[in-house]
């Protein structure tokens, strides 16, 4: 099944990134980055004539989007400022879209901080299998490799990272800093 369109949210932590959260589309909104839902077939009225289909988004989804993403930057602000990444995961999975590539992403990170590396590459993997261009994703994911002494393996991350986002993005320079042996993430 095709996924809603996405919504951008920027959040700050530690520099300007922009952060892409599957919600429901936005009434009349469309983004070129997601995938687009296959139109509902029309049915026919009694005149022959096609019903329009036409949903307008209820105040129960509005409110449930709004949760999500309360819920998300409560989650990313444990475990980017406070470090405390057991919650940060616990309030992730309780957010109930594990599905959603930045959510698996930031519990796939939070799970390599706390060493938990085989829990890691599945949550990394269910990322990437969500969104394949998730940048973030490909470098979180490059720096398990190097962390867990594959080298070459993060390499080829990295250029996975240059081809979507360039050589001066975030993602490829924290990813590099870590296979250069420069930083640590």
């Amino acid at each position: 099944m095709a996924k809603r369109s996405l919504g951008c949210l920027a959040l700050i932590a530690g520099g300007a990134f922009a952060l892409t959260i599957a919600l429901p589309p936005l009434a009349g909104a469309v983004d070129s980055t997601s995938p687009v839902r296959d139109p509902p077939a029309q049915q026919s009225t009694q005149s022959g004539k096609p019903a329009k289909a036409t949903k307008k988004r209820t105040k129960k989804e509005k409110k449930s989007e709004q949760q999500f993403i309360n819920g998300y930057k409560a989650a990313h602000a444990t475990i980017y400022k406070r470090h405390d990444y057991a919650r940060g995961i616990d309030m992730l999975k309780a957010l109930g879209h594990d599905d959603n590539p930045d959510v698996a992403n930031l519990i796939g990170y939070s799970s390599r901080k706390l060493g938990r590396y085989e829990d890691s590459k599945t949550w990394y993997e269910r990322a990437l299998a969500a969104d394949p261009s998730h940048s973030r994703t490909w470098s979180y994911y490059g720096m398990w490799h190097a962390e867990q002494g594959n080298l070459l393996k993060a390499r080829e991350h990295l250029a996975k990272v240059a081809s979507l986002c360039g050589t001066k993005c975030r993602d490829y320079t924290e990813l590099k800093g870590v296979i250069e042996g420069t930083r640590t993430y």
